[in-house]
């Protein structure tokens, strides 16, 4: 399979180095020296593109691969609000994306185990969560894409909360999800439910970015061919 890599930074190299352990080309890398001059006629000979650029160049560069028929995945976050837009013109098209704020097979995993632990806790009223999330200090969004799906699945199964917000509200029906930026760390998330008698979390923490290029590859490998909406959950069959 001939793979696009649209970004060219620290995971556009793990994905390329995973990308070639299964046997893969890579047909064209992007990054900061050449995006000016990529247009949609270059990606026409690859089979897929991976995309982890930046929030602000994500949907030109989804666009981008839309009108060469290339099926992508989308490991930028912080352009979801565009996301439905986005979606219509690819079905219009007739090809593919997968877009996931987090291609790790723990973290989808963890997504799963969080609604569950939810809805558990949703009678518990004496109970408050709160979510955490530690990334690295070249993070550009805040808070991550994975704290906000994260956020969504506990306002689905959860109906003390409404909303979420980026700090420690003062509204019980709104969510807290707290960022913490540090050096050199991939990613960490917490889910803490607490009382004035104890105090229930769980956490997934990445130890390296190998995760995320290996499911971003595995999601590569899925789309190809295909043409559609997907997400991470249709890749793992969860």
């Amino acid at each position: 399979m001939k793979i696009a890599i649209i970004g060219y930074g620290k995971m556009g190299k793990a994905i390329e180095s995973i990308a070639l352990e299964r046997g893969h080309e890579i047909s064209l890398k992007v990054d900061s020296s050449n995006s000016g001059s990529i247009s949609s006629k270059d990606l026409e000979s690859s089979d897929v593109a991976i995309e982890f650029s930046r929030p602000e160049n994500a949907v030109s560069n989804i666009k981008m691969c839309v009108e060469a028929k290339t099926p992508i995945v989308v490991g930028t976050t912080g352009w979801y609000d565009e996301y439905d837009a986005v979606s219509d013109l690819v079905k219009a098209n007739d090809t593919a994306l997968l877009a996931a704020t987090n291609f790790s097979v723990g973290v989808n995993i963890f997504f799963e185990l969080n609604k569950k632990l939810a809805a558990m806790m949703e009678p518990q009223k004496d109970y408050r969560s709160m979510i955490t999330e530690i990334h690295h200090l070249q993070k550009l969004d805040s808070p991550s894409g994975t704290a906000i799906t994260l956020a969504e699945g506990i306002i689905e199964k959860h109906s003390g909360y409404k909303q979420w917000e980026n700090d420690v509200p003062q509204d019980p029906s709104t969510l807290a999800i707290l960022s913490e930026r540090e050096a050199e760390v991939p990613g960490t998330h917490i889910i803490e439910y607490s009382s004035d008698i104890d105090e229930i979390s769980i956490s997934h923490k990445a130890k390296n970015r190998k995760g995320f290029a290996l499911g971003a590859v595995l999601a590569a490998e899925y789309i190809h061919g295909k043409s559609g909406i997907y997400q991470m959950k249709d890749v793992l069959n969860i």
